[in-house]
């Protein structure tokens, strides 16, 4: 049963081939961006601005992607900052409510007896 599918894949790929080969394209003219994988040479990614900006270290930035830097992740854990006072631009420079958690817990459901 396994040879059989991959006999038929195979030929499919030959049909595919010979189909592109007589029309001049490749693989990557009719689906752009598909079948060349992740991190594939010559595909080209744009670059993102950075969103967060050290306060200590104003050479230290970071886009909001990926795994966050040490120094983002140790800044969010004092008391009074938050993510939105880091960013660049100045927007949302206030500090969290206080209140904020004690408003969570008045919230939350009470189990009946």
């Amino acid at each position: 049963m396994h040879e059989a599918r991959a006999h038929q894949i195979q030929e499919a790929r030959k049909k595919i081939d010979a189909l592109l080969s007589s029309a001049g394209l490749s693989l990557a003219d009719v689906y752009p961006g598909h079948g060349a994988g992740k991190g594939a040479k010559g595909v080209k990614r744009g670059t993102v601005a950075p969103k967060y900006r050290n306060p200590e270290d104003p050479s230290q930035t970071w886009t909001g992607r990926g795994k966050r830097p040490l120094w983002f992740a140790a800044a969010i854990k004092r008391r009074g900052v938050t993510a939105d006072s880091l960013l660049i631009g100045g927007a949302g420079k206030a500090k969290a409510a206080p209140g904020k958690r004690a408003a969570k817990k008045a919230t939350r459901k009470t189990r009946a007896r």
